[in-house]
């Protein structure tokens, strides 16, 4: 067996649909079925995801738009300072420059503002909004932030601020009092799409300032609504979409300039360049320093500015990743040490010393490693407070449930998947302690266990080139328009090796009924050592085509394989024995010994996972359900076999049978050569073994085995009398048949022994075992099923 890393669930499409889909867009059913996954369930709908028109909603749709757009104007045209407060994310530094290039096109006198993590940290803050009230200002609007500055608004209001703010992270209890406040969830929002990121809600700004749709801003709008995995659908969708084919071929100089140090084909841009490329270079300046590089970046219009800004932000993000490693090792010791997995759901963690910059990734991380709900903190002794970043699972909505800690987090935002916050050192053990209840309230056991959804299960023959090409219809890809995974269920194995420079990729090709399919798994070579070829496997992944020396064919990019039944390895021919644990992966391995005298000839490192058997009732009481078995030697019968895996479901067989010498090779003499040893004695008289035995088995073509094994035959059959090395023969023998003497039987017995466990084929030895296991699921599913 192959347990899978997560559990797989296959989406079931309504078949009906599916069909309408195909005979009504004239699409495979492959595409069909992933549109009614998606939540599509009209051919309209279905349509207009693949095939709509560029049609955005009204932005006076969202309530306190006309106040907000009246109000700028005014700004605007009495020349009155205006200051845009961003967030130091992807998302907001987009939105940031969304807004610096909208106002200035429109002549405005308008200035940015991005907090420093480190010293003021996340949101609206009444040192910043006082700063700008000494500054002159008049009109603050934020972006992608300001839902959750109660308090700061009522700052902005007693310095006489105008406020207005533009968020779409979750709504509180309370809305701060701002003139305007553009968010597509609020309570009364009658907006028709309510996922649009931050640089999404400052777009439709920009969008009412302009009169018009703004094509110019796409290829920035994009960078925030991919970067912080909003849902791709409706206009987000349509943003992504317009932003992409906008940066292949961009005239910005900053992108121009940050694209190119990280090596990046124009032409070959998709969602993943945001994700992978720009993205973590943004906020990687955010994390490390201070966010305005990032928004100057997209601003300047001096090529040498840009490659100096650039090269700055692709310093700041190698800097990040190193943070990023040294701190996550030192939070896992702090799991494994102080939090272990087994006593805590939530996990809640801090160090002195950690970045608050990088502290988000690293509660991915853990999340990532031990799926559990993950608050990572920074602390600082000095001012006594902690503040971090949170990442949640599937099924804990962190949002709702940080919302009943309110009153010791006094400064919180997010989403139910992420979240920030600041509280006191001393209110750390009380939210563990909370989180925990509530996780244990609203989570089971199986909620630990990492999901993949599935869109299909697809057989072999039903991959085409014309279906994958059909499937980039539906990108870009990314939250609630995933990448489509599929499962290819139960197909045999034609060929398997590892690849790349340290062995670490697996490459694989894979048959069903004739059909055949290339797959890649990136970082799954050691499976290679746990998967039998003779076994039948199921893999999930990505379909995709591989295009090489101008041969394009189908391939699956593998996330994950089992192997739903136990697999037999097939190591026999070993010389040595202390190499065997090389073979097995740790982890539930048993490395079982018939022989004692072999207990000296293996490796230390062995000994505490090594059991000897030596008979019926050892063998009886070894529990080999779901373990990995190594047969380190010789068993000195079939039955000794069948005992030991009687009524038992082991993962996996190791078949070594280690031997140091064989019997089967050796001559097994006929009844032919019996007779003529008979023959001789009878006509010859008395033979002095240890005289004539070399030469007699020489004529013969014999080894001295087999004529000292013959003539202790005929001794226990009472043919001869053998006495310090003389065989005399005995005319008063009765007669008897050869199997009557007990050296002939275990002679006999050691040879079939050796013929079917040690020489026999892979797959002889497999049914072999097949027989015995399988009976005993049977036996086990039968009980189970009468019971």
């Amino acid at each position: 067996m192959l347990k899978p890393k997560t559990r797989w669930i296959v989406r079931s499409s309504d078949n009906n649909l599916v069909n309408l889909f195909a005979n009504e867009l004239k699409i495979t059913p492959l595409v069909a079925s992933l549109l009614v996954n998606r939540g599509l369930d009209t051919v309209d709908s279905a349509r207009y995801f693949l095939f709509g028109k560029d049609e955005f909603h009204d932005p006076y749709l969202l309530k306190g738009m006309d106040l907000a757009v009246k109000r700028i104007r005014e700004a605007i045209e009495k020349q009155e300072p205006i200051l845009i407060f961003g967030d130091y994310d992807a998302d907001g530094v987009s939105s940031t420059s969304v807004l610096m290039i909208t106002l200035r096109d429109l002549g405005a006198n308008v200035q940015f503002y991005i907090p420093n993590r480190f010293t003021e940290g996340y949101g609206p803050n009444e040192p910043a909004f006082r700063q700008a009230a000494e500054n002159g200002i008049n009109l603050i609007i934020t972006v992608d932030t300001g839902i959750s500055a109660v308090r700061e608004a009522a700052v902005a209001k007693e310095l006489g601020l105008d406020l207005i703010i533009t968020d779409h992270h979750e709504p509180g209890p309370v809305l701060p009092e701002a003139l305007a406040i553009i968010h597509p969830k609020l309570p009364d929002s009658i907006y028709p799409f309510r996922e649009l990121a931050g640089v999404g809600v400052a777009f439709k700004l920009a969008h009412a300032l302009y009169g018009e749709v703004p094509e110019h801003l796409f290829e920035i709008a994009v960078i925030g609504t991919i970067a912080d995995l909003v849902s791709l659908k409706g206009e987000n969708r349509l943003i992504a979409k317009k932003g992409l084919e906008k940066l292949k071929v961009t005239k910005n100089v900053g992108l121009k300039a940050i694209l190119k140090l990280a090596g990046v084909d124009l032409m070959a841009i998709n969602e993943e360049t945001i994700g992978f490329t720009l993205a973590p270079r943004i906020n990687a300046v955010g994390r490390l320093e201070d966010a305005d590089l990032a928004v100057q970046l997209i601003l300047t219009e001096d090529p040498a500015e840009a490659q100096q800004l650039a090269e700055e932000m692709d310093g700041l993000n190698k800097t990040r990743q190193s943070i990023v490693n040294t701190i996550t090792a030192e939070a896992i010791e702090e799991v494994e040490t102080n939090f272990p997995i087994e006593t805590n759901k939530v996990l809640v963690i801090g160090k002195e010393g950690w970045n608050a910059g990088v502290i988000g990734i690293v509660a991915s991380r853990l999340v990532e490693k031990y799926y559990r709900p993950t608050i990572v903190l920074n602390f600082d002794p000095e001012k006594g407070v902690a503040k971090g970043s949170a990442r949640s699972i599937t099924g804990f909505d962190l949002f709702k449930n940080l919302s009943t800690c309110r009153d010791i987090l006094p400064h919180f935002g997010g989403h139910p998947m992420a979240a920030g916050m600041t509280l006191k050192l001393e209110d750390v053990t009380e939210l563990r302690t909370r989180l925990n209840n509530l996780a244990e309230e609203q989570l089971t056991a199986e909620d630990f266990i990492p999901v993949t959804y599935l869109d299909e299960e697809i057989h072999l023959e039903d991959i085409h080139l014309s279906s994958l090409e059909e499937l980039n219809l539906l990108s870009p890809f990314g939250m609630d328009n995933p990448k489509p995974k599929v499962l290819i269920n139960k197909v045999e194995i034609t060929s398997m090796r590892k690849i790349g420079s340290e062995q670490n990729h697996l490459k694989i090709l894979v048959n069903e009924s004739g059909a055949n399919l290339d797959g890649v798994g990136f970082g799954l070579g050691a499976l290679a050592d746990q998967i039998s070829p003779a076994s039948k496997i199921s893999l999930i992944g990505e379909l995709s085509i591989n295009e090489w020396n101008n041969i394009r064919k189908p391939q699956i990019f593998i996330h994950d394989i089992k192997v739903e039944t136990w697999q037999l390895f097939d190591y026999r021919g070993q010389r040595r024995i202390n190499n065997i644990a090389n073979k097995i992966p740790a982890g539930n391995r048993k490395f079982i010994l018939f022989n004692e005298e072999h207990l000296g000839k293996i490796d230390a490192d062995m000994k505490a996972e090594t059991i000897l058997i030596q008979d019926f009732e050892e063998a009886k009481a070894f529990d080999a359900y779901g373990a990995n078995i190594a047969l380190v030697d010789f068993p000195p019968s079939k039955e000794m076999l069948k005992v030991l895996f009687d009524g038992k479901q082991p993962s996996r067989i190791y078949a070594f049978f280690y031997k140091e010498s064989s019997d089967f090779f050796s001559t097994v003499p006929t009844r032919d050569h019996f007779k003529w040893l008979y023959g001789y004695l009878l006509k010859k008289g008395p033979l002095d073994l240890k005289r004539h035995g070399d030469a007699i088995a020489k004529h013969r073509g014999w080894s001295q085995e087999t004529l000292y094994f013959m003539s202790k035959v005929f001794s226990e059959l009472d043919f001869v009398t053998i006495n310090n090395g003389f065989i005399t023969l005995n005319n008063q023998a009765q007669k008897r048949d050869l199997t009557d003497s007990r050296t002939y039987q275990k002679k006999q017995a050691q040879y079939a022994l050796e013929r079917d466990l040690l020489f026999s084929s892979f797959q002889d030895l497999k049914r072999w075992f097949d027989q015995i296991i399988q009976e005993s699921v049977e036996t086990e599913e039968a009980i189970t099923e009468w019971i």
